[in-house]
């Protein structure tokens, strides 16, 4: 996508991360930008994100109406290799597209990630999950 590739350049120019991008509406066109930085997102954050986006989006002729920009949760989604390798040792939830052993949700540790697999351990024993397959992955908060 386009406009996901010139936020994640923007973003990286300016020492944050693209989580997630969320495109909502049909006739009031909302972008939901989730940004992230290794000691986290203040509100700070958000508004000097929000102002360079809102200037750039102008610029670039996107089209939109609402633009909003947050940090992406204590739960947040992992989406990339790096995200899974980052988060080593987080407790995670998986969804997977395709069931493996008969199963399509996991909540276990995130362990290792290589070649494009998960390991997860899930009751004291790694389980081996294909990234291509998951639908959905987020952390679990540890409160």
């Amino acid at each position: 996508m386009v406009l996901h590739a010139l936020l994640e350049s923007t973003l990286v120019g300016l020492g944050y991360e693209l989580v997630d991008l969320e495109i909502s509406g049909r006739q009031k066109r909302l972008l939901r930008v989730f940004i992230d930085k290794p000691n986290g997102i203040n509100i700070d954050d958000c508004v000097l994100v929000s102002d360079h986006l809102g200037k750039l989006l102008v610029v670039e002729g996107v089209d939109y109406d609402r633009l909003e920009v947050s940090s992406p949760g204590l739960d947040r989604p992992l989406k990339r290799e790096a995200d899974f390798l980052r988060f080593n040792g987080e407790k995670a939830q998986i969804k997977l597209r395709v069931p493996v052993s008969g199963q399509r949700n996991f909540a276990g540790i995130l362990r290792d990630v290589k070649e494009g697999w998960l390991q997860l351990e899930v009751d004291g024993e790694l389980v081996s999950l294909e990234l291509a397959n998951m639908d959905r992955a987020r952390l679990v908060p540890n409160i």
